[in-house]
């Protein structure tokens, strides 16, 4: 299949691509490369796998453009986005017209094409909220839930933040162009993920950025009391459960998947870095 990947030279988009070029598939990326960072990224991929891939610079939000590239591929990873609550809140506008709007400009492609392209899409576990319905208790290093194991898909949508609000919508235009126009959709609301290529800043990747200052001597700051529990996954396990989703996609199409580390893989500050 000929892959188009959004985001491309994103930290997640590099990592795929790089995967998807090991196994000499066909890869397009798609990406306006205005993050810092996502020049390097394609110049790593250029050094290992040449000129296999295409590069188009090129907005989510041009949807005239995005519709000629969509037309040309059987598989779309859409994982180009406004990725910091913190830059949402300062412009909820361009939050939206990127993580939305780009989104909703994705599906339109690709309803318009003939082939009817698989779309696996990037949500975010942002969509559930602040959790409020669940009881939290205090276990000495680290929060923990007190009566229940974990989130299911089948949790109540509480969008907090603009880009919440942007992530959520784009998250069931994905799921609702499976059950109204019969695209085959996959949506994945992620933890947090790590590894390799992450940019690593204080609003978005915090794990690299707690790794990188340490490694470097740089303060870290700490927000809250440090009690605070996020679930890690690595990056090429999130690429592994992709590429099932995509091999069994007559399964998958419509569904909505969490997807992280477990309990098992959970960490907080105090627990782990004292």
């Amino acid at each position: 299949m000929k892959t188009l990947i959004t985001g491309g030279a994103g930290f997640i988009g590099s990592n795929l691509a790089h995967r998807l070029l090991s196994k000499d598939q066909e890869v397009v990326i798609y990406d306006n490369l205005a993050r810092r960072g996502t020049e390097k990224n394609v110049t790593w991929l250029r050094e290992n796998h040449g000129e296999a891939f295409q590069l188009i610079r090129g907005d989510i939000r041009d949807a005239q453009r995005l519709e000629k590239v969509v037309g040309e591929v059987d598989l779309i990873y859409h994982l180009a986005a406004q990725v910091a609550v913190t830059t949402s809140v300062l412009d909820p506008r361009e939050d939206f017209g990127i993580n939305a709007l780009g989104t909703l400009n994705v599906l339109e492609a690709a309803r318009r094409c003939k082939n009817k392209p698989i779309v696996v899409f990037t949500s975010t576990n942002k969509v559930y909220g602040a959790l409020e319905g669940i009881k939290v208790v205090d276990k000495g290093g680290r929060y923990d839930f007190a009566n229940v194991k974990g989130i299911s898909e089948s949790y109540p949508l509480d969008f907090h933040s603009p880009y919440g609000c942007s992530k959520g919508a784009a998250d069931q235009y994905v799921r609702d162009y499976a059950r109204i126009y019969g695209l085959p959709t996959v949506v994945f609301r992620m933890s947090c993920i790590y590894g390799p290529r992450q940019f690593g800043n204080e609003d978005q990747g915090w794990l690299a950025h707690f790794l990188i200052s340490s490694l470097l001597g740089r303060p870290i700051t700490i927000y809250g009391d440090g009690k605070q529990v996020r679930d890690i996954l690595y990056i090429d396990d999130l690429l592994a459960a992709f590429e099932s989703a995509v091999e069994q996609v007559e399964t998958a199409r419509g569904r909505v998947y969490n997807i992280g580390g477990g309990r098992e893989n959970t960490i907080s500050v105090w627990v782990e870095f004292e």
